[in-house]
């Protein structure tokens, strides 16, 4: 069986080697600080248990030193106990058994977010908004997101019975629901729009997905398929093996796609294409965002550095590291970033530096100017050091703060909510078409107020900062009138908030809509309608002559090739 190596989101099969050689003097003193700091560790736990003023909870406070000591490395090297192992599993399989729904803390309830299309929360019933109340009578009211997670997961075909409120109705009910073993399917859409362009929504690299896209690519070629258009925007990645199959579909075998090189020599790795592609020739364009990270980003790049591909969208994330997870004692595991890779042009996109950290103890992007240049098979400049840079950058409208906080405060889910038991006995809303009417945003506004809503701000406590560096040195008495102008104008206002980022927020508040109507398949179609990156990809892949010059290098007089259009600008 090969072994699989995987990236984040996902962890990956353990590689099981082993290095036997003397010990340099070197080592030896290592293996003395080891053990000796090893030691004290254990003394120190075993002092707090007998001595300290009151009883220590003993797993919860080392399990927490763990996890500090772990997230000063990186945010991938992550430990998880033996009740955890199965979070990992589900990382790298995209498989668990349950009832297929995400849960979520809100207004002191455990409460359904999302079932999943045509599994066993969906079938049985139960809807966005719903609170669990009890699980096969245990009262859930008190219980935390993961207690009442633990106990609707469980073996495939045993039944359970979930007791809810929802909202609008007085009476509780009681749902019987069979459990099942749930795969996610990593693509969320594939047709073919305008005639002979096939398109693909790639949402994860779990165990299997790169058979998935295979099987997709060749349904739309069926279908009258010329080209294709593969969107990888917010795809956290996976499995790195996963990823070099998708490559593979589309440049010969034999290429080398990505390498890893770490500590352990005998670790590195070289991965290859090892199948004859379905298609060498079918234009392609990726699209990519800052939420497309490690697999997603071996793809892009890898189809970048081999000219294989026109690349549109944003730049990526920039995760080139790999993960590699190793069993602890009892039943435990270590997710450990082991490796960095390298994509066929040579170079790593790792974007942030965590051997370097900031005197704040904060992590720094890699500065454009400290990266290093390299080239595709063509010739065309490509560089290190910072994610994926599109060949073609169609730029994103920036978030706002108030935004923000209206989503992570539950305060949009809940208003559709409420939207919801209003307009049951209305049609589906149609998606890409569905507009929220005025009417509606004025009553969220309300909704808002009557909340007590209240959201920090950034560019507020920047402002702080100024004030204090202004007094200490001496600026704020030649400056207080510009500087209270100033203040007045980034104070929160949530009237002037609400109605300057109305466009953003009536978007989020119709993607819930339809979220719920439609499941990520409706809110996918209803974004595409007003998607700027994918009608401009629609219009190279239409303009042949086009999309192969974007993968020429250009002479050296001539403007460099990466065309942007202005953020509010729809392509034609």
């Amino acid at each position: 069986m090969r072994r699989i190596t995987l990236l984040l989101l996902a962890g990956t099969v353990a590689l099981q080697v082993g290095v036997a050689q003397a010990p340099t003097p070197e080592q030896n003193r290592r293996y003395f600080d080891i053990n000796k700091n090893i030691d004290i560790f254990n003394s120190i736990i075993r002092e707090l248990d007998l001595f300290y003023v009151d009883s220590i909870e003993v797993n919860q406070l080392v399990q927490g030193t763990i996890n500090s000591m772990l997230t000063r490395l990186d945010p991938y090297t992550e430990y998880y106990s033996e009740e955890e192992v199965g979070e990992l599993q589900f990382m790298t399989t995209g498989e668990y058994a349950g009832i297929g729904a995400i849960i979520s803390y809100n207004e002191g309830r455990v409460v359904i977010n999302e079932p999943y299309q045509g599994l066993p929360a969906d079938k049985a019933g139960l809807k966005a908004g719903d609170s669990i109340l009890q699980i096969d009578g245990e009262d859930t009211r008190e219980s935390t997101v993961k207690e009442v997670s633990d106990r609707l997961k469980g073996t495939p075909g045993t039944t359970l019975k979930v007791t809810i409120a929802r909202p609008g109705e007085k009476k509780e009910r009681t749902i019987p629901i069979t459990r099942e073993k749930i795969e996610l399917n990593p693509i969320t859409y594939a047709n073919v729009v305008d005639d002979s362009i096939g398109y693909l929504h790639f949402s994860s690299f779990t165990s299997g997905s790169g058979k998935r896209v295979k099987e997709t690519v060749k349904e739309l070629k069926k279908e009258g398929a010329t080209s294709l258009i593969m969107d990888l925007r917010g795809n956290g990645g996976g499995i790195l093996d996963e990823a070099v199959e998708v490559v593979n579909l589309f440049v010969p075998k034999g290429e080398e796609i990505v390498s890893t090189r770490g500590k352990v020599k005998e670790w590195d790795r070289s991965y290859r294409t090892r199948e004859q592609p379905i298609d060498e020739l079918m234009p392609i364009i990726v699209l990519i965002d800052t939420g497309s990270a490690s697999a997603a980003e071996i793809v892009a790049g890898g189809l970048q550095d081999l000219d294989r591909a026109v690349i549109m969208g944003n730049r990526s994330f920039g995760k080139g590291l790999v993960q590699t997870p190793r069993d602890l004692p009892y039943g435990g595991n270590i997710k450990i970033t082991t490796s960095k890779y390298y994509i066929p042009s040579g170079r790593c996109i790792q974007a942030l530096d965590y051997s370097h950290r900031n005197p704040d103890g904060s992590v720094a992007r890699v500065p454009d100017s400290l990266t290093n240049l390299f080239h595709t098979r063509n010739g065309r400049e490509v560089r290190d050091g910072g994610g994926i840079t599109p060949d073609i950058t169609v730029p994103q409208k920036t978030g706002s703060t108030i935004a923000y906080y209206l989503m992570m405060d539950n305060v949009i889910f809940n208003f559709v909510t409420k939207w919801m038991v209003q307009n049951q006995e209305a049609s589906a809303p149609t998606p890409g078409t569905f507009h929220l009417p005025d009417t509606d945003y004025e009553a969220f506004k309300e909704f808002v107020k009557s909340k007590d809503f209240e959201y920090d701000k950034m560019s507020e406590h920047s402002l702080q900062q100024l004030k204090s560096i202004m007094e200490f040195e001496g600026y704020m008495g030649m400056a207080s009138e510009e500087f209270k102008a100033l203040e007045a104008k980034l104070h929160p206002d949530l009237d002037r908030d609400l109605e300057l980022f109305k466009e953003q927020i009536t978007s989020m508040i119709e993607t819930e809509i339809m979220q719920r109507f439609h499941y990520k398949k409706g809110v996918l179609l209803h974004q595409l309608a007003s998607d700027k990156v994918y009608h401009k990809a629609i219009e190279l892949l239409k303009d042949r002559a086009g999309y192969h010059r974007v993968l020429q290098p250009l002479p050296a007089s001539s403007v460099s090739p990466i065309e942007t259009m202005p953020a509010d600008q729809v392509a034609s």
